[in-house]
């Protein structure tokens, strides 16, 4: 079988550079295109000479261009972005791998409508660890249903535009549905002045922002006489570029439909 053509959007960024690293390092998958906006310095530079070892991909704001002939895209840059992509990949029949956080419910309808026509894996943490904890999540959820209280505290870089994370509302979200909720009804964002006592069966969230944090997740299970932490820490997004692999080989042999993580590594 030929080797799987990846093209890798945001692509001199940090993690789109570490996406070109990994796909470049792989025996099964070759690099096919690399974008970035227009206006990026790294325009029409080689996309993997920061490695010290020239691809011939030259990094391009031509989103035809750069899709031609590739087999999926991976896509961990801006929701805006993201869907002008996907739009493009639609045309084209790309098949793609989104990492991007921060979407609105309006834009996760436009991405489920383009899944109609090409194969997609969305999911805001592509960590195989991550998504082994959200598993465990679940299950704690599930028998720790009387008598605590849960908080989701994150932590990123301080370049990070969206808060909470994806990640941690996507543990809200399995939270809330193993306690048979709607995180909407349940969730706390915010906490300032006097709040009054804490809302049974609510979810709250803490946000940290600074320095060069990768990602750090903990689950705060707080009942009478003990504390249950489940914590993921990320010390390299290496983690999130080796999950985006392993979802677009899930996609080479898959059709049109919107798949998660949990599809990808045989969870669910």
């Amino acid at each position: 079988m030929s080797a799987l053509r990846v093209a890798v959007a945001g692509a001199s960024g940090r993690m789109g550079r570490m996406l070109i690293e990994s796909v470049r390092g792989s025996a099964d998958l070759v690099l096919g295109g690399a974008l970035d906006i227009p206006g990026s310095p790294a325009l029409g530079q080689d996309a993997s000479a920061f490695l010290g070892s020239p691809c011939g991909v030259a990094i391009t704001s031509d989103l035809r261009a750069g899709l031609a002939g590739c087999d999926v895209l991976i896509d961990f840059t801006r929701p805006e972005g993201t869907l002008a992509h996907l739009a493009v990949c639609r045309e084209l029949g790309v098949r793609a791998v989104i990492g991007t956080t921060g979407f609105s419910e309006a834009q996760r309808a436009q991405i489920a409508e383009h899944a109609k026509a090409v194969g997609i894996v969305l999911a805001p943490n592509m960590s195989v660890g991550v998504n082994v904890v959200l598993k465990l999540l679940d299950l704690a959820a599930r028998t720790l249903n009387e008598g605590y209280d849960i908080e989701v505290v994150e932590a990123h870089h301080r370049h990070k535009v969206d808060a909470p994370s994806g990640t941690a509302l996507k543990m809200g979200e399995v939270l809330a549905q193993a306690l048979g909720q709607e995180l909407k009804d349940c969730a706390v964002y915010a906490r300032e002045g006097i709040t009054g006592e804490r809302r049974a069966g609510s979810i709250g969230f803490a946000t940290v922002r600074g320095g060069d944090i990768v990602g750090d997740h903990t689950v705060l299970f707080a009942g009478t006489g003990e504390r249950v932490e489940i914590r993921h820490q990320a010390t390299s997004r290496a983690n999130f570029a080796q999950g985006a692999l392993r979802a677009a080989r899930f996609l080479a042999g898959r059709g049109p439909g919107l798949y998660g993580m949990d599809e990808v590594l045989g969870l669910r």
